[in-house]
């Protein structure tokens, strides 16, 4: 029983970090600004999502769960989680975004004010969640994707983003041509 107990202590270390490989690398806001400095060459996603959001919480599980899906966006993104109800303060760009009616006394699972750095997934002026947001190396906004989507929906957003094909053609021009790793030859 002793080296059984041994073994596991000693292979405890190398199952986490097999596990962290299975996840996305999520950072913060401030974080992914730091990070974004030293490696210019990703784009930042954030995941704008809230605690009540039935859609965002199969979007974490099951397109965010999913191997491929983790490794390209660890490989190509800064990846950003980012509750649109936290009282938590954002500095973003050198501006400071608060949630001012933030009731810490509500239901954790329910409902709360909306931050106003979740402005950012503001499309047409409306929020949904979850949204998308790709901002590139200089923190300017690429575009916003609201809904949930599977991560054979999301794989050529992430690729027509990263390859910066966003800017010379339209996605579905580019959707034409695109070969998923999803499907069989």
């Amino acid at each position: 029983m002793q080296r059984i107990l041994l073994f596991l202590i000693g292979f405890s270390p190398l199952l986490a970090m097999a596990q962290e490989k299975n996840k996305i690398n999520w950072v913060s806001m401030e974080k992914a600004q730091e990070l974004i400095l030293k490696d210019p060459t990703k784009k930042i996603m954030i995941d704008v999502y809230t605690v009540w959001c039935g859609p965002c919480k199969l979007m974490t599980r099951n397109t965010f769960g999913e191997k491929k899906t983790i490794d390209y966006i660890n490989a190509h993104y800064i990846a950003v989680k980012f509750n649109a109800e936290t009282p938590d303060t954002v500095i973003f760009d050198g501006k400071t975004f608060l949630n001012p009616d933030f009731n810490p006394n509500a239901n954790p699972k329910g409902r709360n004010s909306t931050h106003q750095f979740a402005s950012i997934a503001a499309n047409n002026g409306r929020l949904a969640y979850p949204t998308l947001v790709f901002l590139d190396p200089k923190l300017h906004l690429i575009t916003t994707v609201p809904g949930y989507h599977t991560p054979e929906q999301l794989e050529p957003i992430l690729h027509y983003i990263n390859e910066n094909a966003y800017q010379t053609k339209p996605y579905e021009d580019y959707l034409k041509t695109f070969k998923s790793s999803y499907t069989t030859p």
